[in-house]
């Protein structure tokens, strides 16, 4: 009988595992753009993709392109309904509140502030590129963009409402009549809002990013520091994790892989830290939470569930020792930081950091 392999150690193997079945999807060509989002699954293949030479597929960080196949009516819709506090119980919030497209598709709180003022309980994640992750939500607990609509609408401290309301409330206006009745032939009702919020949502991708043109072959897309970085973000491991399209997303990680995060966070453990746990009441899914997306990270402080690191260079060096069991010096931090900038893309062709 072989030596007990250890938890953690045994989880950053599978996580290095999930590199390479992430290379097999790319080789593989499962779907066209990379995405988990299922809605995708079923489409004919987007015409518009360009096909990718061997050198940027061997790259475990793959350029995120915009899909074409998206039904520009309802993406339309989406975007009036995204942006409007009719679907708050008291006409006071909207989706856009706690995820603001012009501050990385978050809010910039430690926590997100619902109708009445009321205090949410975990940070809020970016809305950009949520079509690419395996599941919605910290803890993985929607599986599709349109269950996860379902939260905020009935969450108290969000919009706390119902769809008996929202769905009465958008039938006494108007240009919401008109525009459902164009659009589906049931006119207004749930599924057909969660399908054009959800519609809309996929079509929040940051595009043409510099670390993208850098991997299609324009190599003065970034700097010299920003490569050095990409190479340290690699050698030190953060890769394991952040890879794909959407540069992580794609798998679940337990916080404090390599270090006891939580203990030494010194403040009382609160059911959002319990992540997984309560999706699924598994004593192994306990602090396990969605691997987040990096493409903005450098827009989207603060970091982490918990909203803990005020500032990117502290989620880094909390990354490093708790998730990786590493150190760095103050020198290679920096050039990963310079790297991550490098992420950002473009959304309706306005650089999102400019």
């Amino acid at each position: 009988m072989g030596l007990p392999i250890h938890p953690r150690v045994l989880a950053l193997i599978c996580c290095s595992i999930v590199v390479l079945a992430t290379f097999a999807l790319y080789y593989g060509k499962i779907n066209g753009n990379n995405h988990a989002d299922e809605q995708f699954n079923n489409l004919q293949p987007d015409s518009s993709r360009p096909v990718l030479g061997q050198a940027v597929l061997d790259q475990p960080i793959q350029p995120i392109f915009m899909d074409d196949r998206l039904d520009k009516n309802k993406v339309a819709l989406g975007e009036l309904l995204f942006h409007d506090p009719i679907l708050s119980a008291d006409n006071t919030v909207t989706c856009a509140s706690c995820h603001n497209l012009a501050a990385g598709g978050s809010d910039n709180r430690v926590q997100s502030i619902g109708i009445k003022n009321r205090l949410g309980n975990i940070n809020s994640p970016t809305v950009f590129n949520s079509s690419l992750n395996i599941a919605q939500f910290w803890d993985g607990r929607a599986d599709t963009l349109e269950e996860q609509i379902d939260g905020p609408v009935h969450n108290e401290e969000e919009l706390g409402t119902n769809w008996l309301q929202i769905t009465a409330k958008l039938k006494n206006e108007r240009h919401y009549t008109k525009l459902f009745n164009k659009i589906y032939s049931d006119g207004i009702s749930e599924n057909n809002i969660k399908d054009a919020i959800a519609s809309f949502e996929r079509s929040l991708l940051t595009v043409n990013s510099p670390f993208d043109k850098y991997l299609l072959g324009d190599t003065s897309a970034i700097s010299e520091n920003a490569i050095k970085g990409y190479d340290k973000f690699k050698e030190y491991g953060c890769i394991a994790c952040h890879q794909g399209s959407n540069v992580g997303g794609n798998l679940y990680q337990p916080m404090g892989l390599m270090g006891n995060y939580f203990k030494e966070r010194e403040t009382e453990i609160s059911s959002a830290d319990l992540g997984r746990h309560n999706v699924t009441g598994l004593e192994e899914d306990k602090f396990v939470f969605r691997v987040p997306s990096l493409r903005l990270s450098t827009l989207t402080a603060p970091y982490f569930h918990d909203g803990s690191a005020k500032t990117l260079k502290d989620a880094v060096q909390v990354m490093i020792k708790y998730q990786l069991g590493r150190q760095a010096p103050e020198e290679d931090e920096d050039l990963i930081i310079e790297f991550l900038h490098t992420l950002v893309g473009e959304y309706k062709g306005r650089r999102l950091d400019q």
